[in-house]
């Protein structure tokens, strides 16, 4: 994916996001990019503290697509990907992730929030355990504040 490429499914991504909460739901979401770095495949936002929305996109691009065809995808989320995400997206065979902000920067806006007890487990971390080389792209600089501005407020008035 270009840049450019990569900054519109952020935004994407974030809109989803936006969408998320505004259905009472943490603000987080997700798109599936096919191989040509345009194309929307999926999108998803946040559900709940089990169903977040990259391990949800991430099931159900394992149900309509051959892993082959998963492999050249991208898996774009607005923060990174937490282990629980990170491990469904390396089971689904998706070949790359982007994401525009870390999880310590999450993790400043949400403290010991008891809905969202960030674990301390870069994504970087856990692919590098698996048998295969998933590419990570993150965190975008250029867009990373929009993609925290989107939590600010929310966490304290939950």
């Amino acid at each position: 994916m270009t840049p450019e490429q990569i900054t519109r499914a952020l935004r994407r991504a974030d809109a989803v996001a936006r969408r998320a909460m505004a259905m009472g739901r943490h603000p987080f979401g997700a798109v599936l990019v096919a191989p040509d770095g345009e194309t929307v495949l999926a999108e998803q936002g946040n559900i709940d503290t089990v169903h977040h929305a990259e391990a949800t996109l991430a099931r159900h691009a394992a149900q309509n697509w051959p892993p082959e065809y998963l492999w050249q995808c991208t898996l774009v989320t607005t923060f990174e990907p937490c282990a629980m995400c990170a491990g469904t997206s390396y089971w689904a065979n998706i070949g790359r992730i982007v994401y525009g902000a870390e999880e310590s920067a999450l993790l400043a806006l949400t403290g010991d929030h008891p809905e969202n007890p960030t674990l301390s487990l870069p994504c970087r971390e856990v692919f590098a355990r698996g048998q295969k080389p998933v590419e990570v792209i993150g965190p975008v600089p250029e867009v990373a504040d929009e993609m925290i501005a989107t939590h600010r407020g929310f966490w304290e008035s939950r």
